[in-house]
């Protein structure tokens, strides 16, 4: 779907203020975009963002999501444990500076692993100071409304702000949308789930008042609803969803709570890329959110006082389009744990898949499958690489590879490619994968 490119004719493009020419322009302010900016401008490349909203973080803050997943390996019994750190980078240099500032909790058992809750205030300060402190140029409230192409080529933008059109010239773009904007808009290939069935979005939501020992008490140390939770929900028709995480979060009293499934009024599965379904998932998504806010007071001892902080801004997506690229992560690679020479990140976490009348989980347990470098560079096309969820992956597979730690590297790794595709004058497919790897393994 293309719709909500304007496509305009040559003619019209020129006659579009210019805002300037960058060696790198990212399209996309989440973790992955973020990681993106901050690498290329360090490299010493004029860099500008591009983001929707009037924050950076994406899906970790607009969404709400509020964890840190795929930072830690998965275990049998996490309880008789402790947690081993499987990836660092960029990943790491946010983790740190979240935590210094005092918005990140110490690691929480989440099943078989563990996973770290920041505060949504304390992201949006660390992601815009490593952004200024790079010299990154940040344009908000902007939006991508055409891709200009020459040869196969993308040499532009043409962007909408609050101001009109403007128009960027390119370098190089990464695409960090989360949907392949980019990518579409170029004409190239992507795809949708499994045969066009993507994964349920979620709303996010924060309570507040919550006698935190009485909870814990109740719920345990694991955030995700333990067997008594699980069988209360199950005798409760009105909510969808039968499996829910809590997290207690660095503020006193206050606990993030992942607990909807998202689908249209009618019952069906919604496709968030298209503006119809996208906006009927927003509205469901506020019913949902009370009913189990209204269920929380009922049925959790130590909830009974809470009062209701707010949603997220919008619908925590999952999973929308997904690129041909160079290399595909395959389902398989993920179950058996594949090594790649060309790996930009490795991951444990599971198989999560929120679709369907049934969710599915897949752990991982004591080891790690390697994401090679070929997944973010799209068969078609030049001058443009993907980095976040929408890298060339099997829909199982991505259920495991979209998550926030791996997103910031995929966003490292699409930013050194970048750097060397500009000193080198190389298109990204000619760029050795393995290559990358190594000098994402020195800094």
């Amino acid at each position: 779907m293309r719709a909500y490119l304007t496509c305009l004719p040559d003619a019209a493009r020129q006659s579009v203020p210019s805002l300037g020419t960058f060696d790198v322009v990212v399209v996309g302010a989440g973790p992955a975009g973020i990681a993106a900016a901050v690498t290329a401008a360090e490299a010493g490349h004029r860099t500008l963002i591009v983001e929707r909203l009037a924050y950076c973080g994406g899906a970790a803050v607009s969404g709400m999501s509020g964890t840190i997943c795929g930072l830690y390996n998965a275990v049998e019994d996490p309880r008789a444990a402790q947690p081993q750190q499987i990836i660092f980078g960029f990943a790491e240099r946010f983790r740190d500076a979240l935590a210094r500032d005092g918005g990140l909790t110490e690691p929480q058992i989440y099943g078989k692993t563990w996973v770290a809750t920041h505060d949504c205030a304390t992201y949006k300060k660390v992601a815009t100071d490593l952004l200024r402190g790079a010299g990154v140029q940040i344009l908000y409230h902007t939006t991508v409304v055409d891709v200009v192409t020459e040869d196969g080529a993308v040499t532009g933008l043409v962007l909408h702000t609050k101001s009109g059109f403007t128009r960027v010239a390119a370098r190089r773009v990464i695409d960090a949308s989360g949907d392949a904007d980019v990518v579409v808009g170029m004409g190239l290939t992507t795809t949708k789930g499994n045969n066009g069935a993507i994964q349920n979005p979620t709303m996010m939501f924060k309570i507040g008042n919550v006698d935190l020992a009485r909870f814990l008490d109740f719920w345990g140390d694991d955030t995700i609803s333990p067997a008594k939770v699980v069988a209360r929900l199950e005798a409760r028709d009105e909510l969808l969803r039968k499996k829910v995480w809590l997290f207690p979060t660095v503020n006193p009293g206050e606990v993030l709570v992942n607990a909807t499934k998202i689908t249209g009024f009618d019952g069906r599965a919604l496709d968030v890329t298209d503006p119809i379904d996208h906006s009927e998932a927003e509205q469901f998504a506020i019913y949902q959110a009370r009913a189990f806010f209204a269920f929380l007071k009922e049925e959790v001892p130590g909830c009974e006082a809470a009062y209701f902080i707010d949603y997220g801004g919008e619908v925590g997506v999952r999973q929308t389009r997904t690129i041909d690229g160079m290399a595909r992560l395959m389902n398989a690679d993920v179950v058996g744990k594949r090594k790649s020479r060309d790996s930009i990140a490795r991951s444990s976490w599971p198989i999560e898949l929120h679709y369907g009348a049934k969710p599915k989980t897949e752990w991982l347990i004591d080891d790690y499958y390697d994401v090679p470098f070929g997944t973010l560079v799209p068969k078609e096309g030049r001058n443009v690489i993907v980095a976040g969820r929408c890298l060339s992956a099997e829909h199982e597979a991505l259920a495991s590879a979209r998550v926030t730690a791996q997103c910031f590297e995929y966003g490292r790794a699409a930013a050194i490619a970048t750097d060397l595709s500009i000193r080198d004058g190389v298109e990204f497919r000619q760029i050795d994968g393995a290559h990358i790897a190594d000098l994402m393994a020195r800094t």
